[in-house]
């Protein structure tokens, strides 16, 4: 008797291990590490879905066994997907997300990687005050640390960035401090060189710039990485440019443009060639390479609105997975129930069979123990039912994430409309001023005074610039994508007049000093005189931004 009951207790152990064996084997850290490898790769080959969805997995499960390093890299792998879809809001989110992880759990070495990342995301959002910020963090970090690379690289940033600032003596002395420490790294070097050659440029050195950019496109170990070579012959095209030799930069130009760049490099090398055919006399081509600018800019829009699209549709998915990880769950946690309420009966069966085996007189004692069985299968019951409540809860929350990301749908088709709003804006005021400067032009020429035929293609000329009926189409167009926003602001601050008001919209579309002053045909330094005069009597706050205000109107 005692060896059948050993025998059977060495089939239930068999059992038992064999159904708790795949749990466990799916809650290991070489597994989450599995995951987030397989997340990276598809995010390279921009499988940005399946990359998060496998992301999703492993920060889940990172964050249930508290693996920090794992939990680490799997947020900041997701909010790199999200800056590649162009979602800088939600890769923001992610970032200091794992930025926390970071200071908190690991330590210098990860706070450093996303640092960088959102100084990278700022600064592609031209909001280059963040983005030196965490450049600078990210910069001291490694100088702390004795990080030799990544000082290179940080200080190579901090250099591009203070380039685009319009602040060369900052950038040469960041990008030459680079140098030492990427000589180890071919690619990274040859991109601080191309930023030393962009800063020749920006301190009027153009023959030096044009040098080095030359000596580099024919050295760089790969002109693709990170569109050095697109970068190189631009700055080759702007210097020619910058020394008059407007014949040298259309050549140039039209070289850089048959080597296929993408919508945002072209539109920059169409403003390089139609100044230098305006400045060569050459108005014809001038005025058609502006236009080609406004083509560009609008290829651009289509790109993004197409990209946000496919984020959305990405987010929709991500929340469809992570309902269905969380009903799966459930369901799971269900099933366990059950495995460890049917493990519980055979026990109890196992155990009432040794009592009947060793005691008949216990038969009292087993009915009380069956009564207490059906007692827990009316509980289990319970539970189910409390489940399947849960189930129902969960798909409300779905439906109402739905409606969120309608209305997030409709907010990114009001921001496209005030880019295309943007755009036009600024197309009228570089084809209005272009064709004053041609009109001038010809007026100045005292031989065609006389000539009536030239008058009247001159008065022809008058009549394509616009007048304030396009202010006021301007503005009709205004209030159709920002209802009420006007009416607001005039009953808020009554003493505005109409330029004010003309002035302040530019502002609310988040449009630079250099572009309002260009449509407004005054300086930059007039334009942000202008924006103080109007901050001063709308009576804001010294530290309060006119944008940051007009935001919250």
């Amino acid at each position: 008797m005692q060896e059948i009951f050993n025998r059977k207790k060495t089939v239930f152990i068999a059992l038992l291990c064999l159904f708790l064996w795949a749990p466990v084997r799916a809650n290991t850290i070489g597994y989450c590490d599995s995951l987030i490898k397989k997340g990276i790769d598809a995010m390279w080959e921009k499988e940005h879905v399946r990359s998060l969805e496998l992301l999703t997995e492993a920060r889940n499960l990172a964050e249930k066994n508290k693996w920090y390093k794992q939990q680490f890299l799997a947020t900041n792998n997701i909010g790199a997907n999200y800056y590649t879809i162009l979602e800088y809001g939600e890769a923001l989110h992610y970032y200091l997300e794992s930025y926390n992880i970071a200071l908190k759990e690991l330590g210098p070495k990860y706070e450093m990687v996303v640092l960088n990342n959102i100084a990278i995301l700022y600064s592609k959002e031209k909001n280059f005050i963040k983005a030196k910020e965490y450049f600078k963090k990210a910069y001291d970090i490694a100088r702390e640390n004795k990080d030799g690379p990544k000082i290179g690289m940080y200080a190579m940033n901090l250099g591009n960035l203070a380039n685009e600032m319009d602040s060369p003596k900052e950038a040469r002395d960041y990008i030459l401090e680079s140098f030492p420490y990427l000589k180890s790294d071919p690619q990274m070097l040859t991109l601080a060189q191309v930023g030393l050659a962009d800063n020749d440029l920006l301190q009027g050195n153009a023959r030096q710039a044009r040098e080095k950019a030359m000596n580099l496109y024919k050295t760089a170990p790969n002109l693709n990485f990170n569109e050095i070579g697109t970068s190189l012959m631009l700055i080759i095209t702007k210097s020619y440019l910058q020394e008059n030799n407007y014949a040298m930069a259309i050549e140039s130009g039209l070289k850089l443009l048959a080597t296929k760049p993408n919508a945002d490099n072209r539109k920059k090398v169409y403003g390089v060639l139609s100044t230098a055919y305006t400045k060569s006399g050459d108005h014809a081509e001038a005025l058609r390479y502006k236009d080609s600018i406004v083509a560009a800019i609008e290829e651009l829009e289509e790109t993004k609105d197409k990209i946000l699209l496919s984020s959305n549709e990405a987010k929709f998915r991500i929340q469809d997975y992570k309902n269905q990880l969380a009903i799966n769950e459930e369901k799971s946690s269900a099933e366990r129930s059950l495995f460890y309420f049917i493990i519980g009966g055979i026990v109890a069966v196992v155990a009432i069979i040794l009592l009947i085996l060793r005691n008949i007189s216990v038969k009292l004692k087993q009915k009380k123990l069956i009564a207490e069985q059906n007692e827990k299968v009316i509980a289990l019951e319970l539970e189910k039912e409390k489940n399947e409540n849960l189930l129902l809860e969960k798909q409300i929350r779905e439906k109402e994430t739905q409606a969120l990301l309608e209305q997030e749908r409709l907010r990114n088709e009001i921001e496209a409309r005030n880019r295309k709003l943007s755009a036009k804006a600024l197309y009228l005021s570089g084809r209005n001023e272009l064709i004053e400067e041609v009109i001038s032009s010809l007026s100045q020429v005292p031989a065609l005074a006389g000539d009536r035929s030239l008058s009247g293609h001159i008065k022809t000329l008058k009549g394509h610039l616009k007048t304030d009926h396009e202010w006021d189409s301007f503005i009709t167009h205004f209030e159709e994508v920002n209802h009420g926003f006007l009416n607001r602001l005039k009953n808020l601050h009554p003493s505005l007049n109409a330029n004010d008001v003309r002035f302040i919209s530019y502002v609310y579309m988040n449009l630079s000093t250099k572009e309002i002053s260009s449509m407004l045909n005054i300086t930059p330094e007039a334009c942000r005189k202008r924006k103080e005069r109007i901050a001063a009597k709308m009576e804001l706050p010294e530290d309060v931004s006119l944008y940051d205000y007009l935001s919250n109107v």
